[in-house]
């Protein structure tokens, strides 16, 4: 790829989305080792890359808040290794372990639009363990990491189905997944009280990396983030988090969000919703629908839109957004969606999801509105390198096409 930001980057002259006060100008955008250092009427440093987008629209890269792309790799298993099925509970694992720099997913993210993700562990246990937001260009893991910004936990029919139906073990049932979480954060307060015990008393203390990680959800520092379908099951986690304090909250897919937006709205957590292009292949998902972003926004709940990769292809989150339009979802907030809304979801808003001064340089630039179905990728770029140049880099699929 090119390495335009050895002498600075400057993107001209196109319609600049800021996601900032400053809302979108006519100008440019000037990227000076890595970050963006100016936007507006830029003067370009001796020998900086010039794209020039007259005509085009320039948008924050994309933010996916939910997906399992570098941790579901194509052709692996179903459960890939973001699903450690020995257990119901598994706090001690971490998405960085797991996440794969060269998944085929990433580059169909990054080649259109989509710059960062939170990958997630699976909905197979109750307790997931640590996700990541990640960039989806790289070949280190440890040079995409971003930070880690939530703890995975799940309620509903996958849990049931890993551990009841296949194992024959807690939980088989909804009040299962319920009780189930509760006893771990239960034992997590006594952990957290024997360890400040055993400190104040300069006692010895064996340490516990799963009930240390889950201490960082009841302490706040690591937000608890739940893949809950159902309304039913919206309740039960906003029942649980009241019960331990758990402020930090966010739901994941939110297929019914739209009965309870009210409920969204009065404890003022936010909403991860989809994919809701997908058949109805569990029954907790015959209520999918695109209007469920509308709805929750209208009652003022911070919404987020997903893939769920590989679910659906990573490549098509601004796909998901156009349909969310489609059915009601507002035109104005649309970009918003994949870039301030899971930016500050994630905590990560000091690093991407908009096109402030010093914050990092992922920026796409597309033909046209970038949620709009004949809108493709123009030009994308992560951390000050042009990673992606449609006219150079787009290949002709037949030419790829061999036995």
């Amino acid at each position: 790829m090119t390495d335009a930001d050895a002498d600075g980057l400057v993107v001209r002259g196109g319609t600049v989305h800021t996601q900032t006060d400053r809302g979108t100008i006519e100008g440019d955008v000037l990227v000076v080792d890595g970050e963006i250092a100016a936007v507006g009427d830029v003067e370009a440093p001796a020998g900086a890359t010039e794209i020039d987008a007259t005509g085009l629209e320039v948008t924050p890269g994309l933010i996916d808040a939910h997906s399992h792309a570098g941790m579901a790799e194509w052709g692996e298993p179903e459960d890939g290794d973001f699903n450690e099925g020995t257990s119901a509970t598994t706090p001690h694992v971490n998405a960085l372990d797991g996440f794969h720099p060269r998944d085929e997913e990433l580059k169909g993210a990054f080649q259109n639009g989509v710059t960062t993700v939170s990958a997630r562990m699976g909905s197979g246990n109750v307790i997931g363990g640590i996700i990541c937001s990640m960039k989806t260009y790289g070949t280190v893991a440890d040079r995409m990491f971003i930070r880690e910004d939530g703890m995975k936990a799940a309620m509903g029919e996958n849990p049931k189905r890993f551990h009841g139906e296949r194992e024959g073990r807690q939980p088989s049932t909804r009040p299962g997944v319920a009780a189930t979480l509760r006893e771990e954060l239960m034992a997590t307060e006594d952990y957290v009280e024997a360890r400040e015990h055993a400190r104040e008393n300069g006692e010895p203390f064996e340490r516990d990396l799963g009930r240390e990680n889950l201490a960082r959800v009841l302490e706040g520092d690591l937000p608890l983030r739940v893949h809950a379908h159902r309304s039913d099951d919206i309740m039960t986690v906003f029942r649980i988090a009241e019960e331990f304090g758990i402020d930090a909250l966010s739901i994941e897919h939110a297929t019914e969000g739209h009965v309870v937006a009210e409920e969204f709205a009065e404890r003022d957590v936010p909403a991860i919703v989809g994919p809701s292009l997908y058949s109805g292949a569990k029954y907790e998902l015959r209520n999918i629908t695109f209007e469920t972003p509308g709805i929750l926004h209208e009652a003022g709940v911070t919404v987020a839109i997903q893939t769920d990769a590989p679910v659906l292809p990573q490549q098509h989150l601004d796909v998901c957004v156009g349909l969310a339009v489609r059915e009601g979802f507002p035109e104005e907030a649309a970009l918003d969606a994949v870039t301030t809304n899971p930016a500050d979801i994630l905590g990560i808003g000091d690093r991407v999801g908009d096109l402030a001064e010093g914050t990092d340089a992922d920026l796409v630039v597309w033909d046209g509105p970038f949620h709009e179905m004949d809108t493709r990728s123009r030009y994308v770029v992560v951390d000050g390198e042009v990673v992606f140049d449609r006219e150079r880099d787009d290949v002709d699929p037949r030419e790829e096409y061999a036995w």
